[in-house]
């Protein structure tokens, strides 16, 4: 792992100095959205709803829109007169008792590593939360925001979890009128919990919807169907022939324009014969290559979607 921010954890007179690191990663299945005929990437412009016209990266500034529609535009030195800071401190506030902390809460998760100096220091914090069975509430800046965070212990490592402000979390607008519920009924749920009943274990789960995507499309690859671009495949390592490429670049660009390719001009001063212009399936052993597995079962299949 990559350690993401260094700082120090600071409780009383003691500092903890510590390197931050992203205790989770997402293996969700992304697709690319492309063009059912070719395969080719569909591509985005940034086009102004007033105008219609395309709009320059340097010309894109952020706008707040108000509860009436108005938009009000906030230039660089607005931004920078905001409130923001640069601190490398995790500053414990108190310890709290673990259950006061809704899990609703948490947002993002963090490991906490000592730096060799702080080693003694980290490991005596670790203790005492453990000992208190509480959790130390924190503040802590991170990309330029000062936001709330705890610190836990889970398997001797010290885990920083950012928290969702108090008003960003809704309120049910429903109510739910189940009507009498009868004791029979109420046994019966019961018997069914201590039927299920059980510790939790997260190897028992697995997702089955990214497994399944990762076999159609190793079966697809392994079956040669498999869309190559000249813009979307990457080097195979194999010598390109200059002329070659220069000549399909010519051919692109009349046929763009409506006009006759070199090879259908040629293809008119010759006598007619078996194509050889016909797409050959793709070999397996780029397929393969293209479908080797990562290190993360998983990620695999986001890499090879």
């Amino acid at each position: 792992m990559r350690a993401i921010w260094k700082g120090a954890v600071s409780f009383g007179l003691v500092s903890v100095p510590v390197k931050l690191y992203s205790a989770t990663e997402s293996h969700d299945v992304s697709f690319r959205q492309v063009h059912a005929k070719d395969g080719g990437r569909i591509k985005y412009q940034r086009v102004c709803s007033l105008d219609g016209e395309e709009v320059a990266y340097a010309d894109i500034a952020k706008g707040y829109e108000t509860e009436d529609g108005e938009m009000v535009i906030l230039t660089d030195d607005d931004m920078a007169e905001l409130p923001s800071t640069s601190s490398r401190e995790i500053s414990v506030e108190k310890f709290v008792p673990s259950e006061q902390i809704d899990p609703m809460l948490f947002e993002k998760s963090y490991y906490l590593e000592p730096e060799k100096s702080g080693a003694k220091p980290y490991a005596l914090l670790r203790q005492a939360l453990l000992d208190a069975d509480r959790m130390a509430v924190v503040t802590v800046a991170l990309r330029q925001r000062t936001t709330v965070g705890v610190l836990r212990v889970k398997d001797d490592v010290i885990v920083l979890q950012t928290m969702m402000w108090p008003d960003e979390i809704r309120t049910p607008d429903f109510s739910i009128e189940a009507g009498d519920v009868k004791p029979t009924e109420v046994k019966m749920a019961n018997m069914l919990v201590e039927t299920l009943a059980g510790d939790f274990d997260p190897s028992e789960f697995e997702d089955d919807y990214a497994e399944a995507v990762e076999a159609l499309v190793k079966a697809k690859i392994e079956g040669g169907e498999v869309k190559r671009t000249e813009t979307s495949t990457k080097s195979s390592g194999e010598v390109v022939d200059l002329l070659a490429a220069l000549q399909r670049s010519v051919d692109a660009a009349k046929t763009a324009r409506g006009e006759s390719s070199s090879e259908e001009d040629e293809d008119d001063k010759k006598p007619a014969k078996k194509s050889a212009s016909k797409k050959a399936p793709a070999k397996k052993t780029a397929a393969k290559k293209t479908a080797k597995k990562a290190p993360a079962k998983k990620a695999a299949a986001k890499k090879a979607s």
